[in-house]
């Protein structure tokens, strides 16, 4: 029987969230700006001065000073830039001798960087979805020069948390750097450079409510110099990416940073309820469902598993026909639902891997929205399974008829 409800429920927030409010009112306003952002007169102080807010809102998340950030298109832009073997700051002459990614990184840190493949090694993920130190160590160590460590501070695919600090720790020993991609921190963990112990962090602003097409590259110390700039012109951004400010996008940016970094500690103890909830929903309508990453830290917001038997595509169609919004590891990927490298690099066998889907909670999720996928997800499991014990026992009579007739 279809479901009674006729609103969606929207539990993707992992892949893009909901504009906050907040975030549209200042988008909407920062629209009336007159001035470009460089020039000189008053109209262009004044686009400026926004410019300058959200990059104070957005230099305080991290505890640096406002020089310290770089705006960007979003995440993607901000890897291309930081990953690269002539990243420079003080003391520093010579090239960074190697990029060391974790196997389970989002394909912009894993594609998005400028090392050539021979300077570049992938550090293994243990099998609960955290990277594996001592194999880090091991992989430090035999850089031939101060390596670069490209980790996750949370997994978008399982929401396990990275031990960044103690990874940080181990590459300034040989003096090298760290870049950590806080897409998904952002809004639910502290990001102060100093506790995470990064020398970057990478974020994106419709990850936590603001609008899609702006982020942020942000440095421990502001005396930086990212080589060769990839956009090339007016030398915006202190020379790090040429191109006039978007100032609209910023200021919804900044807006939206302010109000989930202000609400991160109330909102994950309450989606972390909701979390365990449609947990329990999973359990009572599939009781062999596995879950990923459950036994490590991790992000309230974020469920994984997969049920098996059942294939991911087929699940994140039908319970998109019915009215639930959910996705299948990585958004990024061109639209595909494909296996997840992630879970690949924790191990999990493929047939499973290949039934993954990922439930990811925010800002405006609510207990109508787990009722609503208990529901759903009921009657999508229980059809599904009848579809392919009708398919077994049409292959098992064919089969029988086979042998007979021969």
């Amino acid at each position: 029987m279809p479901s009674t409800h006729t609103e969606r429920a929207y539990l993707d927030y992992n892949a893009s969230a909901p504009l906050r409010p907040e975030a549209r009112v200042a988008a909407i306003a920062a629209m009336d700006a007159l001035g470009n952002p460089s020039s000189i007169h008053a109209e262009g102080r004044a686009a400026r001065a926004i410019v300058e807010q959200a990059r104070r809102t957005i230099a305080e998340l991290a505890g640096v000073a406002p020089r310290a950030v770089v705006f960007t298109s979003g995440a993607t832009e901000a890897a291309n830039l930081v990953l690269t073997p002539s990243l420079g700051a003080p003391g520093r002459a010579a090239p960074l001798a190697r990029l060391i990614l974790g196997a389970g990184e989002h394909p912009c840190v894993l594609q998005g960087h400028r090392f050539t493949p021979q300077a570049t090694t992938l550090a293994p993920l243990a099998a609960d979805g955290r990277i594996d130190l001592e194999a880090l160590a091991e992989l430090i160590d035999a850089a031939d020069g101060p390596p670069m460590l490209a980790l996750q501070g949370a997994n978008n695919e399982t929401g396990v948390i990275q031990p960044v600090a103690e990874a940080a720790a181990l590459v300034h020993a040989r003096g090298g750097v760290l870049v950590c991609d806080a897409v998904q921190l952002a809004g639910r963990a502290d990001l102060s450079l100093a506790a995470l112990g990064a020398d970057f962090l990478i974020l994106s602003a419709h990850k936590l409510g603001g609008p899609k097409g702006v982020g942020a590259l942000i440095a421990a110390r502001s005396e930086v110099s990212f080589g060769a700039p990839l956009l090339r012109g007016g030398g915006q951004e202190r020379g790090a990416r040429a191109g006039t400010e978007n100032v609209a996008a910023i200021a919804g940016f900044g807006a939206a940073a302010r109000v989930a970094d202000a609400d991160r500690i109330a909102e994950a103890a309450r989606l972390g309820a909701l979390r365990d909830r449609l947990a329990e929903a999973v359990k009572q309508s599939a009781t062999d469902a596995e879950f990923f990453g459950a036994a490590s830290p991790r992000l309230a917001n974020t469920l994984c598993f997969a049920v098996p038997g059942l294939e991911a595509a087929t699940l994140v169609i039908a319970l998109d026909l019915a009215g639930v919004a959910v996705s299948s590891g990585s958004a990024c990927s061109s639209g595909k639902v494909g296996r997840s490298h992630v879970l690949e690099a924790m191990g999990v066998a493929p047939d499973l891997a290949g039934g993954a889907i990922r439930l990811s909670l925010g800002w405006a999720s609510g207990e109508a929205d787990a009722d609503r996928f208990a529901e759903v997800f009921a009657q999508v499991v229980a059809g599904l399974r009848r579809r392919r014990a009708i398919t077994l026992a049409c292959d098992v009579n064919l089969g029988r008829s086979e042998r007979l007739s021969s």
